[in-house]
């Protein structure tokens, strides 16, 4: 897909937010990353200035993401659209057979003990394994979750991401939980931008494309979104001038 320059802005847009990779750095390890004041005080802008029409959509599990971003509450869709809360505080799950998946992590953590730097993530409906601690492992990373994801039947699929690879419930994903979120309030009626980094992100910039919305890729990497920011840092730039040009009447904006 052909970058382009940024979209003009304009009112009524509903932001959807990755955030390993685009709002936050990547860290070694998922539990190392941390969240700033600067950026809390930036979403709590950008979701006044947007209505409320913000949500955090991430891999991370929705109790993960509060935790990183307290004391604010967001919407938020978690472990790749398998949980999801709404604006309204009520939370859905697309709850997998947990039986199964205890299996799968007993064979993960059996792996991670033979290989130091591999790093296993629980999520709770889904299982990663890291390797970005061991990027030669690759090979053996990606044949062995292979492996176990295909033992877990159809009720179970396998997804790539950066340094990762994680086992999660099929039927859901980023897309089919922005979809989700846009067809209710504060969201509905207003145009879609989705901002990721990774192939994790393609489900929902194909949603956000079907609809004539905002897709946009956050670093390198062959993507179907249709706009390109350098990293991190141009994000939150970026989301920061949208906050400060459409700040509620009377609130102070800070960039």
């Amino acid at each position: 897909m052909t970058m382009r320059r940024m979209p003009e802005f304009a009112a009524h847009w509903a932001f959807f937010l990755d955030i390993d990779g685009t709002l936050l750095e990547f860290a070694a390890r998922p539990q190392e990353v941390r969240v700033d004041p600067a950026l809390l005080d930036l979403l709590g802008q950008l979701s006044a200035a947007a209505g409320g029409a913000l949500a955090l959509v991430s891999g991370r599990s929705v109790e993960d993401i509060d935790k990183l971003f307290a004391p604010r509450v967001f919407p938020a869709a978690g472990q790749h659209g398998t949980e999801r809360r709404g604006a309204d505080g009520s939370i859905s799950r697309h709850a997998p057979p947990l039986e199964d998946l205890g299996r799968a992590a007993a064979e993960i953590v059996r792996l991670t003990a033979a290989h130091s730097g591999l790093v296993f993530e629980n999520k709770g409906m889904t299982l990663a394994l890291h390797y970005r601690l061991a990027p030669a492992l690759r090979v053996l990373a990606e044949r062995e979750m292979r492996a176990i994801a295909a033992g877990l039947g159809d009720a179970f699929e396998l997804q790539t991401g950066k340094f990762v690879m994680e086992i999660k419930p099929s039927g859901k994903d980023k897309g089919s939980a922005i979809a989700e979120f846009i067809a209710e309030a504060p969201f509905a009626g207003r145009r879609a931008v989705f901002v990721g980094d990774d192939l994790t992100d393609e489900p929902g910039f194909d949603v956000i494309n079907r609809v004539g919305g905002y897709s946009v890729k956050v670093g390198p990497g062959i993507t179907r979104a249709r706009w390109h920011l350098f990293d991190a840092a141009a994000v939150l730039r970026w989301l920061a001038s949208y906050a400060a040009a459409f700040a509620p009447h009377g609130a102070e904006s800070r960039t």
